[in-house]
């Protein structure tokens, strides 16, 4: 079965192009940037958009339309440099569909209002599919009692680490976060292990890979979370 590819309702088809000009006003965007996204992108496409008045479902403050967006690659690969970008540019929570040669990866950052203000977004990590098959098997929409919580489960559909019991959709990226910089930290020291040449120095390198190895295991189970008060 595909991985976070939905059928999306046609009632909330939008299908318009979304130009690059709209990213450069609402983004400051360096030169090199702007460059590298005419690079990596040949168009975007503003596919679906999941609304009250599209789906029927209630908006929230978390997610008051969900966006689909179709992101035809000129290269299979994009930075997610230029995803935040987008991101950065459209004050919702967006689903990316990138295509590339007839296959679809989804991509997409969990998004939520910032604290700071009303009008402001927060991008935090990203979380993406393996490539598929143009074709492939759309799933039915989630069933969800509004527009916050189909997000959380659209998305949960990309997150590799499983939520613990009582954990929310912000503890849950927090900790794959943390697990991430876990593991770029241990292929670091990987690195560094394999060019080292005094003995002391590998035995105190392979202490702390073995520490770094721990946390990952203990924070990539799924086990019992205590309930919050």
């Amino acid at each position: 079965m595909s991985v976070g590819l939905f059928a999306y309702p046609e009632r909330a088809a939008f299908g318009r192009n979304l130009p690059k000009t709209k990213i450069y006003e609402h983004t400051r965007l360096t030169t090199a940037m702007r460059n590298k996204l005419v690079s990596q992108i040949e168009k975007i496409v503003w596919q679906y958009k999941l609304s009250p008045e599209t789906i029927n479902l209630r908006s929230k403050k978390s997610a008051p339309e969900i966006e689909v967006f179709t992101v035809t690659l000129k290269k299979p690969n994009i930075s997610n440099e230029i995803l935040r970008a987008i991101d950065t540019a459209i004050p919702f929570p967006i689903i990316h569909e990138l295509v590339y040669d007839g296959r679809v990866k989804v991509v997409a950052a969990f998004k939520r209002p910032s604290e700071a203000g009303s009008s402001k977004w927060v991008t935090d990590i990203y979380f993406e599919s393996d490539w598929q098959k143009l074709d492939a098997e759309r799933k039915p929409l989630p069933v969800a009692l509004d527009l916050g919580r189909l997000y959380q489960q659209i998305l949960r559909e990309l997150i590799s680490v499983p939520p613990r019991r009582g954990e929310n959709i912000r503890e849950q990226v927090q900790r794959v976060a943390l697990i991430r910089g876990k593991q770029s930290e241990a292929a670091k020291l990987d690195a560094r292990l394999k060019k080292e040449k005094q003995f002391n120095r590998k035995v105190e390198i392979n202490a702390r890979l073995r520490s770094l190895r721990k946390d990952i295991e203990v924070l990539s189970k799924p086990g019992a979370k205590t309930e919050r008060n």
